[in-house]
Formats: C-alpha cells, structure tokens, sequence
C-alpha cells in the first residue's frame, strides 16, 4: 500500500536520516508488472537475476514464499533471463553484524529483560494470565518499541508454544493458581534488531521435575556458549547443544538454538513431542527434524537465540535468551532468562 511512501516522505520532511531514497521505493505495486517493468527498466531482461524468496526459511517456510501466480508470469515474460536463489547467500552476508548494529541488539536485549521482568512482578495466584502478557507488552512499549506479539501459555504444566487461546478464541483469560508456571516466548526488536527471550516463571513453589528439567536446559545452554566461537560452524554448536540432552532420560519439547537477524539456522530436534504429550498420537504423526544451516561458519557479529529445553514428564523448563559471536567467545545479553524465574506479584480476586 501507499502508506509506506507516505510514511518515509513523513520521516523525511521531520529530517530524519534515510538509507533509501525515494525513486527506490517500489511498494506501490507489489504484482509482477511492477517487477517486470522493474527488470526492463534495469535492461536486465536477458541476465542473470538473484531472487529472494525460492529458497527454505526456516522453520515455516520449507518450498519458499513466492506466490505461484507472480512467479509463473516472470518466467513467461523474461524467457532469456536465468533466475537464481541468493536468499540464503544474501542473509549469510548480511548475518555479521557491525559494532552499531550490535549495540541495537544489545540495547533491543535490554528491553526484553525489563518485558519479562514486568511478567514476574505481575504474575500471582489470582491474577489473569492476560494482565501478567499486558505488563510484559506495556513495559516494551514504554521503552520505546512496538513488539512482536508474546508465545505465552500458563498452568501447572503447560505443554504448548504459541499465542494464549484468548487471542484467537472467544474465552476468558486463565487466572493463575498456585504451582502455575508460565511459559513464555518473548520478542523484542529495535531498529529493526531482533532478540528473543524464553521465560519460565513460576507462580509458587516449582515441581521437582521442572527444576531437574531446569539443570539439563542451562547444561545445554553452557555448552552452547562454550561452543560459539569464531571459525566453528552453527553444527558445532548444535552438537556441543546436544550432549546434555542426549545424556539425560527426559524428551525435548522442540529446538534448542536458531539464528536471528536473519533467521536462517534451526538446531535439529527429536520429535518427541509428539510420542511423549498424552493425546499427541491422534494428531498426523511428525518427523524429526534435521539441523538446518549447520555449515554455518561463525563470525563476530552474528546474533543467536539460545533457547534450550528439557521436560521429565510433563514437566517443561524453557529458558534462555540472546548470544552475540564475539571476537574470541560468547556475548551473553540475556542471563537472566537462562534460569527459572520467582514470580513476585501480589495475589488479586479474579477479575473474570
């Protein structure tokens, strides 16, 4: 839509600095006359052309994202031109980031602890699971930036990632008891950097198994910050990753570390969530799923998100945060989310 050339016009006119001046912005048409007349502008009708969007993005999608129609009229009408994917080339270029860059995420890093240390101060027996998200979100909008809606799920021992149902669903929020935990994926961005945060916090008293669940997932995340080093590849870590959960008899819920800015690497994982979750068996069955990316070489600047898992029983502990490549080791921005967390809110009458 226009809005985007309105909106950089806008920033423009308050003199804001901008990258890409405005004969660049292309956003008013977005269906293949616009990159047809775009490649003939350039006279790149019989070249070779890098294209965006045919290749894997993990983890959603696998076959790429340009639609059928777009694509299919390009071939038709550019006959001579060879068309070659360069989305995974492009992103392994730009996944280095330089020292201003990497302040963004550090500082993008520091607004998703204050997120997350919101969720603890609210959450208690008798509050709404929807207040606990409210003051998670308000304190990310407070420091200046608009993020990504939050996973969240809450119980005694919630086995599920992904938007509460009272986003999607026509019910109320869940009042947390005590011996709940939430389990929560939070994203933060500034600038245009993203990090992620993995928060358990427990309202009350944690389980056993959760805290046994516990030690195997900041094992696995030690060793992950033993492992990113410059000159080692993304598998060596998933590999370094993979030791301590392989050597304890609970099951994985689902990857232990992916890439961010871009998002092109996924740790491979067991799929044992589905043989292990009561009731699993009568959903389509899954495949474990492969590492992807793994002959990734490590460079300063490149951004993780470390979020290793373990469950004994149903008993789920999720934790983690942000990890920079630095010049010689690890850059750990998000250490207090590599543990379990105390609730600390005052309990409230159910305000349903």
């Amino acid at each position: 839509m226009e809005m985007f050339a309105r909106d950089h016009l806008e920033s423009m006119r308050r003199g804001d600095t901008m990258w890409i001046p405005p004969r660049s912005i292309r956003s008013q048409r977005r269906d293949s006359r616009a990159v047809a007349a775009t490649l003939h502008e350039l006279g790149l009708s019989r070249s070779t052309v890098g294209v965006v969007g045919l290749e894997i993005y993990p983890p959603w999608h696998p076959e790429g994202i340009v639609p059928h129609g777009l694509w299919s009229k390009i071939l038709e009408e550019f006959p001579e031109a060879e068309f070659k994917p360069v989305a995974m080339a492009l992103s392994r270029l730009i996944m280095p980031l330089g020292p201003e860059e990497v302040a963004v995420v550090r500082h993008s890093a520091g607004i998703g602890d204050a997120m997350v240390a919101a969720m603890a101060a609210t959450a208690a027996a008798g509050v709404p699971e929807s207040e606990v998200y409210a003051a998670g979100m308000s304190a990310g909008y407070a420091r200046g930036t608009v993020p990504a809606a939050m996973h969240f799920w809450s119980g005694p021992a919630p086995l599920a990632s992904g938007l509460p149902q009272w986003a999607y669903r026509p019910q109320a929020p869940r009042i947390l008891r005590d011996g709940d935990i939430i389990s929560a994926e939070v994203f933060c961005n500034f600038g245009g950097r993203h990090t992620q945060h993995q928060a358990t916090i427990t309202v009350g008293e944690p389980h056993e198994d959760l805290l046994r669940a516990a030690v195997v997932a900041r094992a696995a995340y030690d060793a992950g910050l033993e492992a990113l080093r410059p000159g080692r590849t993304f598998g060596d870590v998933v590999d370094a990753m993979r030791r301590p959960l392989d050597a304890a008899d609970g099951w994985e819920f689902g990857p232990a570390v992916h890439a961010l800015n871009p998002a092109i690497t996924l740790s491979g994982f067991p799929a044992d969530a589905g043989r292990r979750i009561p009731g699993a068996g009568a959903y389509p069955p899954e495949a474990d799923h492969p590492t992807i990316n793994g002959d990734l070489e490590l460079r300063p600047g490149m951004t993780f998100a470390f979020e290793p898992n373990y469950a004994f029983g149903q008993h789920l502990a999720y934790i983690g945060g942000t990890v920079v490549v630095g010049e010689d080791e690890a850059v750990e921005l998000n250490p207090y989310t590599a543990q379990i967390l105390r609730a600390t809110g005052t309990a409230t009458r159910s305000r349903r």
